[in-house]
């Protein structure tokens, strides 16, 4: 085992040889989204994203299934798989089975193994002091999500959340290898910093983040301002409450900060002088802060 739980890593990784190491994970979740197609798209980008976000390329995944039969058609289910079937065969990977019960409340989502070479990893443990973070996907699929369900986002913000969510983030873990990269995590639950904030414990440092440069989903802080709120973004903040300076942040950049994301973007520590080359291989990435030497606090939001 060379990557385990002791740093809240994205995945765990167990070395078979000097070249070659497994990478595991798993993530399932009840829907969020109506559509039963869409739905297993983007339970099944979630769970790809732990393998690109250690480096790893996915090579096979196995379905979990929570289903209420006495309330849903099977067809549903059906859908779901072929969403996730859709997915998983983008990724370049296959589903070889799975396993489900009978459920008052629908979940689904995948267990994922995944290939890397040992050497080429990207983990929480080694951001530098002078690395520049960059995020790959904008925030807010919390805000827009909780907007939808209540009948009041608007059809082009609706559009854009479901293309973030199904968007695979194979390119931009391929491209963090390609220019040196080694620290990165994929940015979920926990909101931003509550994934940062396991970046900078397990390498020692401080993240230090411009919340203005933040990335929003159409309409995200606006959603916030009209009083949007979720339960997942107040957990969040409650357990970042000692991790966090929250420095002269606005209330609304925090709360985009601690928004809860499904299939979110990866967060990847990139050396100074290949910035503009990650930039420009990654459409949509932005610059959002920096690796600075331990503070007072793992994260500092400004």
């Amino acid at each position: 085992m060379i990557v385990g739980r002791e740093t809240f890593d994205d995945a765990g990784v167990f070395r078979l040889r000097d070249d070659l190491a497994l990478i595991q994970t798993v993530d399932f979740f009840a829907p969020i989204v109506d559509d039963p197609y869409l739905f297993g798209q983007v339970a099944a980008a979630n769970a790809l994203s732990d393998v690109f976000a250690m480096g790893g390329e996915p090579l096979t995944a196995m379905a979990i299934v929570g289903f209420p039969s006495a309330a849903l058609p099977m067809s549903v289910l059906s859908d779901i798989m072929r969403g996730a079937q859709d997915k998983v065969r983008e990724a370049g990977a296959v589903i070889v089975g799975g396993h489900s019960i009978i459920d008052e409340e629908l979940k689904f989502g995948l267990s994922v193994t995944g290939q890397a070479h040992p050497d080429r990893l990207l983990t929480n443990a080694t951001a530098l002091i002078g690395d520049r973070l960059l995020l790959t996907k904008p925030l807010g699929t919390g805000l827009l999500a909780t907007a939808a369900k209540a009948g009041s986002l608007g059809a082009a913000a609706n559009e854009a959340l479901h293309a973030s969510m199904c968007a695979l983030n194979s390119r931009a873990s391929r491209a963090a290898l390609l220019i040196g990269a080694r620290c990165a995590t994929d940015v979920t639950g926990f909101g931003l910093l509550g994934h940062a904030s396991n970046i900078a414990r397990a390498s020692g440092v401080t993240l230090t983040f411009d919340g203005a440069a933040l990335p929003e989903l159409p309409g995200a802080r606006d959603l916030w301002r009209s009083g949007i709120r979720t339960g997942g973004a107040e957990r969040n903040e409650r357990y970042l409450e000692t991790l966090v300076d929250w420095g002269r942040a606005s209330e609304v950049d925090r709360a985009l900060a601690v928004d809860p994301q499904t299939s979110g973007g990866l967060l990847v520590a990139v050396p100074p002088d290949r910035v503009s080359d990650y930039l420009s291989a990654v459409p949509g990435s932005v610059e959002v802060g920096a690796v600075e030497a331990a503070g007072n606090r793992p994260i500092v939001l400004g």
